[in-house]
């Protein structure tokens, strides 16, 4: 079904492509290729598994297995009907197509996903007389159709639900932080478990929850029911058990990960999301507002997500963001910060100057993370200081 190496499409979302590299980098991938919320890549077959059991900021890895150029639906049948399917199913899998279009040619990805369909099991008819089955629920065989403009790209998904939907929530707030963008902001920040980390907004626990694998050095796909590819015909289930219960790169963490949120819904949602990912030992949460912490007593990096206005007034929001400014200030000197948000105007309201912003997308909310370095007095004082030291 496979050459011994052969080529990925990983994607992900919007800001997290060199992040995703440098994860692939470090997993053995070559030929690594940064395109639009995407990697491509060179690997085995044992590094797919690998990828979809480890990548923190992938949503999905898909195998290429045809290019073609189609300005009509005809063309587009055509191009699949050719294609060899019984090296990649039997008439005994189900299969379902996700379609994504970007075209002048085609205006209904529905229809797109028909042709596709027809295509495949009139190729089992004409070859067996027999069709498989669609099953948009549960399928054996995920495939994912591109199309930009005339160039149509049909792809195997070997992870089948999205990466991003690790398995360890059993409940949540509204509009919860994805998990691989989660994880990709923390792995922005530069974090890898060398320091305390505080979510005093924490919500659901996402972060907490992602920063805790990200210390640990846990594989986010341990929670996982199954992947895309355990149902392909060539599964090696050796290979992947081998790779699954592979706790070798797991290290220990010699800090600590707090998270606090005012409600006392999101900080029980919290506990029991924890307590499903089995990580109760290294994540403490309370339910308090953010202007009630302590400072740290310890180094730690401070990030979180707080609200961006759906459901507050303006003023209110005004005022929360202040707040949170003047608390990273006042508490959190001599430590850093990560904040995101979709509101600029509230995130300038905090009165604290960024080092940096990274453009992400949170859901459809185009957003800014912002990094601040949080000092104590003036900030001219803050840079001479440190040009002082490094001198």
């Amino acid at each position: 079904m496979l050459p011994k190496e052969f080529d990925i499409i990983v994607k992900t979302f919007q800001g997290l492509e060199e992040v995703l590299a440098r994860e692939l980098t470090d997993l053995g991938a070559n030929n690594i290729e940064i395109q639009r919320r995407a990697v491509r890549c060179t690997v085995d077959k044992a590094l797919l598994y690998k990828a979809n059991f480890w990548l923190r900021t992938a949503s999905r890895v898909l195998i290429p297995i045809a290019t073609f150029k189609a300005e009509t639906h005809d063309q587009i049948y055509d191009a699949v009907k050719a294609i060899e399917w019984n090296k990649y199913m039997t008439l005994e899998n189900t299969f379902a197509i996700d379609s994504t279009v970007y075209s002048d040619h085609f205006h209904h990805s529905q229809f797109v996903t028909y042709r596709v369909k027809d295509a495949i099991v009139d190729y089992f008819q004409d070859q067996y007389q027999q069709r498989p089955s669609v099953d948009a629920k549960q399928p054996d065989i995920y495939l994912n159709l591109h199309i930009a403009q005339q160039t149509c790209t049909l792809s195997l998904d070997s992870s089948g639900e999205s990466l991003h939907k690790r398995g360890y929530r059993s409940d949540q707030t509204e509009a919860p932080l994805n998990e691989a963008l989660a994880a990709g902001m923390i792995l922005l920040s530069g974090w890898h478990g060398e320091c305390d980390f505080i979510d005093p907004m924490c919500g659901s626990g996402t972060l907490l929850i992602e920063a805790a694998l990200i210390a640990l050095n846990i594989a986010p796909g341990v929670y996982r029911h199954q992947f895309g590819f355990e149902r392909w015909i060539n599964f090696d289930e050796e290979l992947f058990n081998n790779i699954y219960n592979d706790d070798s790169q797991e290290r220990p963490f010699a800090h600590h990960i707090y998270g606090s949120d005012q409600s006392l819904r999101a900080t029980r949602i919290a506990e029991e999301n924890i307590k499903s990912a089995g990580l109760s030992k290294y994540i403490q949460v309370e339910t308090k507002p953010m202007e009630n912490w302590q400072k740290p007593q310890e180094k730690s990096l401070i990030l979180f997500n707080p609200p961006y206005g759906e459901r507050l007034l303006t003023e209110d929001l005004l005022e929360l963001y202040s707040t949170m400014g003047k608390t990273l200030k006042h508490t959190f000197a001599g430590n850093a910060a990560w904040v995101i948000s979709s509101n600029l105007e509230c995130l300038d309201h905090m009165g604290l100057r960024p080092n940096q912003r990274v453009k992400l997308l949170n859901g459809a909310l185009p957003c800014e993370f912002r990094h601040y370095e949080l000092f104590a007095g003036k900030r001219n004082d803050f840079l001479a200081e440190n040009a002082n030291a490094q001198e």
